[in-house]
């Protein structure tokens, strides 16, 4: 029964009887944007989970380590010393030169003043870009899998998603190709994620060159999701923002949840050019005002002061990464080799109960203790696959991958 038929048989449908219902007020249904999208399949999967006191958590994207001390201190003498009032609503100018100076290393030169915007974390800017240039039936280009906000941020704003299918066995590549056969040479805007949430592939150069020829070619607006540029394995972080003609339709995001280990601090930044920031600052500055004060502390001193952690964690993440690809290949699953991030996207379709992946990892919950995410969680493209996240200790990756073989066996 919907809401609105709870509201009609209510009191008889009268004005006084549609406010209430026996569970409360029922005049709050949601908007058909808010409806139709379902809850994060991450979440809904982890609350059983949580019920458990053995379970070993190969899900949530969240680094094992802490903030650095240096990062953790500056907070801390932020507070003593009573900076707790609003930032300019673009955040502290030191931390946006401190910004400019530290993506250089990625290629990208960027204004302070003008072309940087400081957000509450990077998932705001996702949402500030999604809001602030995504029309009402516009196309936003998802490749899929894909991290699981992006398809529910596109229609929050209005738009209309398009799944360009990414393939397990050429590695997650997105090329010109998939683009064209999913009709991204029609949509107005594309979403990137490199190196890749839920599936850490990267991109390399000549990949991110014909993407990027895609684009100018084809006039798509483009949104690059960098959060784990300073997490990549292989090579050299490509962004799609330093090829020709891109820089000037690009919006590249990034943070500092993943590579420092500030996830609870909730800061993350845009850069682009200066129409983009002053449009998503617009938003900004009605729905936030401006990011947290202490944080942007914080993330200054980690930018001046923590590569060498930020390095150790890097270097940490790798060794987990080489650990759980050899152990699943070991196990008779394929996985693609991950170049970035800190996850790894079996297909467990060929060991699975009717090669359903959701089944495999429910049964993987309830039998074994090992609490992975169904690949379906990231779209229909990740069917037949799980996601396993190795931002978790060795001790509890080398458990985790014994009680997969026990469950296997």
């Amino acid at each position: 029964m919907n809401g609105n038929d709870d509201r009609a048989e209510t009191d008889g449908g009268t004005a006084e009887g549609s406010a209430r219902t026996e569970g409360g007020p029922s005049r709050f249904a949601p908007a058909d944007r808010v409806e139709s999208v379902p809850p994060s399949g991450i979440r809904e999967f982890f609350e059983v989970a949580e019920n458990r006191d053995d379970v070993i958590s190969l899900g949530v994207g969240e680094p094992d380590f802490t903030a650095p001390w240096a990062a953790r201190s500056a907070a801390i003498d932020s507070l003593e010393r009573g900076r707790t009032s609003y930032t300019a609503n673009r955040g502290m100018l030191d931390l946006r030169e401190a910004i400019a100076g530290r993506v250089t290393r990625y290629g990208q030169s960027y204004d302070p003043d003008t072309e940087i915007l400081v957000t509450t974390g990077a998932s705001e800017a996702v949402d500030l870009a999604f809001r602030a240039f995504v029309n009402p039936g516009d196309t936003v280009a998802l490749p899929t899998p894909t991290y699981v906000s992006y398809e529910p941020g596109v229609r929050f704003a209005g738009g209309e998603p398009l799944p360009v299918h990414t393939h397990h066995e050429d590695d997650w590549a997105l090329t010109p190709e998939a683009l064209l056969e999913a009709g991204a040479d029609e949509a107005d805007v594309l979403v990137l994620c490199y190196p890749n949430n839920p599936t850490g592939a990267t991109m390399d150069a000549d990949e991110m060159d014909a993407v990027a020829d895609f684009c100018r070619e084809h006039d798509l607006l483009v949104i690059a999701d960098e959060i784990y540029a300073a997490l990549t394995y292989e090579g050299d972080h490509q962004s799609v923002a330093t090829r020709p003609g891109m820089r000037e339709r690009t919006v590249v995001i990034n943070g500092f949840s993943k590579a420092y280990a500030m996830t609870g601090l909730r800061l993350g930044y845009a850069m682009g050019p200066e129409t983009a920031i002053d449009a998503m600052t617009k938003v900004h500055q009605y729905a936030m005002l401006s990011a947290p004060t202490t944080a942007q502390h914080a993330a200054l001193s980690a930018i001046e002061r923590c590569d060498d952690e930020v390095e150790r964690m890097r270097r940490e993440y790798d060794r987990r990464r080489r650990y759980v690809v050899s152990r699943l290949r070991e196990l008779g699953i394929d996985v693609a080799e991950p170049g970035g991030a800190f996850y790894a996207f079996p297909r467990v379709a060929d060991v699975a109960p009717d090669g359903d992946a959701r089944a495999f990892a429910t049964e993987l919950l309830e039998a074994e203790g090992v609490a992975a995410v169904p690949g379906t969680a990231f779209g229909a493209g990740g069917e037949g696959h799980i996601r396993i996240s190795y931002a978790t200790g060795l001790d509890d990756l080398k458990e985790a991958m014994a009680r997969l073989e026990r469950f296997l066996s």
